[in-house]
């Protein structure tokens, strides 16, 4: 039995330290241990990095996906929040890209097709642009966009 209140939370943290690295390699992705696509992210024309990501597949406008919390207007395009959701089924892979930066490609998220859709992210952005977002559902690709105005720009702009 624990007779003093710094021993206790001694006892409690150092449990919950060896819990949590035991469920971090329990339940680590195997997305995480793939080797990261270099040149997905690099430079390139927005129309170069589209063809090398999707080819020349079809790409259909789609409602189901929503963006919120990106604004019309970015006062700093070094931080522009952004949150995307969607009601498309067995989604398996969703990419952000910004329409004018040199790097188009800012994230990418490999889901499970079983989990709801619900991921954010902070984007940078060079200036004003559209930001487009490519939805992987059943084999198929679903896109949305949406204009920001940046006013400061957050690449070196």
């Amino acid at each position: 039995m624990l007779k003093s209140r710094r021993k206790f939370i001694k006892a409690l943290l150092s449990i919950s330290v060896y819990g949590l690295t035991m469920a971090g390699s329990i339940l680590q992705s195997t997305m995480a241990q793939t080797p990261w696509l270099k040149e997905n992210f690099s430079a390139g024309s927005f129309d170069q990095t589209m063809r090398r990501l999707f080819g020349a597949g079809d790409i259909i406008d789609s409602n189901k996906i929503k963006i919120s919390r990106l604004p019309r207007v970015a006062e700093n395009g070094a931080m522009v929040p952004i949150t995307i959701s969607s009601t498309l089924e067995h989604v398996e892979k969703i990419s952000i890209l910004v329409e004018q930066n040199s790097s188009p490609l800012s994230a990418e998220f490999f889901l499970s097709p079983a989990l709801a859709v619900h991921v954010s992210a902070r984007l940078k952005m060079a200036k004003t642009s559209n930001v487009v977002i490519i939805v992987q559902s059943a084999g198929k690709y679903y896109r949305t966009s949406r204009l920001v105005k940046v006013t400061t720009g957050g690449c070196g702009a």
